[in-house]
């Protein structure tokens, strides 16, 4: 499949299902996060990460891949900003955006493998869970011209997911564990969104049971084609996947508890948790 293929199939799925909102008033989308109480205070925390490294203010902000700004926690990365510029392919994703921001947002329909600004216009940029979504042979380029449309001695922050994750297998054997305990006590298994499980490999693109393209990479790729072309840095955003919160992280067996050691060990190693972990935040500067 081309490129423009891929986007189109990109802007259609979240125009037509992941950004339209479901019985209960949540989107789509947001069923690819756990949005339990027992992991509230610890997914608040990651989105939390994104923030500490902007500019705490300035003129303009740029969210690439906005999609309609759906977290509360989002709103506050530009809360100091004079605008914040939602940038989506998804032409529902910038109508539910402008319900958010109002007059506080500018609302542009582009690509981010296609960026129609000038160098140096942003005082900050974020984008979250969206270069996932870029064919291989264009990544580079997207994190390249992000940081050409940056003011110098600013900072943009980037999270994805990795394809290749050296605590995955902890993380099983967390999971067949507590598998083990619901089959003792008679609990019910959790339930998982069909594309929970899927993970592509890196290079490969993963088109899950209910979703569209994603091709995840992995830290040692990233090394390898972004060391000698951007300064750069490699933390955790959030070091577990949402099969493993929604599988191991119960309110009975002290769920919110282990989340607070789990984060403590994050701030601690930030490094250690970006590279082998699930989600990695990624601050480039310039």
């Amino acid at each position: 499949m081309s490129p423009d293929s891929v986007k189109k199939e990109i802007g259609q799925f979240y125009d037509q299902i992941g950004w339209q909102k479901e019985d209960d008033g949540v989107y789509q989308n947001a069923r690819y996060e756990d949005l339990r109480p027992v992991s509230s205070e610890y997914i608040h925390r990651c989105h939390m990460r994104v923030k500490r490294h902007l500019a705490p203010s300035g003129d303009f902000l740029l969210d690439a891949g906005s999609g309609p700004v759906q977290y509360d926690e989002y709103l506050t990365y530009s809360q100091d900003y004079r605008c914040r510029v939602c940038m989506d392919l998804s032409v529902v994703a910038l109508q539910e955006a402008r319900k958010r921001l109002g007059d506080k947002g500018a609302y542009v329909n582009a690509d981010i493998a296609n960026l129609p600004f000038k160098e140096n216009s942003f005082d900050g940029i974020v984008s979250l869970h969206t270069i996932h979504h870029v064919p291989v042979e264009e990544k580079v380029d997207v994190y390249k011209d992000l940081q050409r449309v940056l003011k110098p001695g600013r900072s943009m922050v980037t999270v994805d997911g990795w394809a290749e994750v050296p605590l995955g297998e902890v993380m099983e054997f967390l999971m067949r564990v507590a598998n083990k305990l619901r089959r003792w006590t008679g609990k019910e298994a959790p339930k998982m969104p069909p594309d929970l499980s899927s993970n592509g490999k890196e290079g490969e693109a993963d088109r899950p049971a209910v979703g569209t393209f994603v091709l995840k990479t992995s830290a040692k790729w990233f090394h390898s084609v972004i060391k000698d072309q951007l300064p750069y840095e490699i933390r955790v955003w959030r070091s577990v996947s949402v099969k493993f919160l929604r599988s191991v992280i119960q309110p009975e067996w002290g769920g919110r508890f282990w989340l607070r050691i789990l984060y403590r060990l994050e701030e601690w190693f930030p490094r250690f948790f970006g590279e082998k972990g699930q989600y990695p935040l990624i601050v480039i500067k310039k």
